[in-house]
């Protein structure tokens, strides 16, 4: 069996291609779409929680954070409880865009499976999702065993 890891990983590099492609106009990269999902669901995470959400590592975030804030798609602010936490928000320019990103994904999902039965995206998403359970209990096993809260 051909190590499915690779192609998974093929997939996401093809993926992010994509994405940069359809929203070239945006200025986004297309490795920058997964942080303003993760704020479109849950506005104001820390970027610690943003690490965690994303399984990235925390200098990851940082600068892709700062990126997208130069950009104006994000901001940070301070929390009100304790001023030492920064915030990471959406903008409006962010929030039109929401839609249109959307879109784009669903575009690439619909690409993919554009030769599959029903039947078999259901079964893909299925197994797909055993395969993501099984990849973060490894993740949250390692941050338990290392008392670490995310990726060094």
């Amino acid at each position: 069996m051909r190590a499915f890891t690779r192609q998974i990983a093929v997939t996401y590099r093809c993926a992010m291609r994509y994405r940069e492609k359809q929203l070239a106009d945006t200025g986004l990269g297309g490795c920058q779409t997964p942080y303003l999902t993760a704020l479109y669901r849950r506005p104001g995470l820390t970027q610690e929680e943003l690490a965690q959400e994303l399984d990235v590592n925390k200098s990851s975030v940082t600068r892709q954070v700062a990126m997208l804030e130069e950009k104006g798609y994000v901001y940070r602010m301070s929390d009100e409880g304790d001023r030492r936490v920064l915030r990471v928000y959406p903008t409006e320019k962010a929030l039109v865009l929401r839609e249109r990103l959307y879109q784009v994904l669903r575009d690439w999902n619909a690409y993919l499976t554009g030769d599959f039965t029903e039947e078999e995206r259901e079964t893909l998403a299925r197994l797909m999702q055993r395969v993501s359970e099984r990849a973060e209990a490894w993740v949250r096993e390692q941050r338990d065993a290392t008392g670490e809260g995310g990726w060094k």
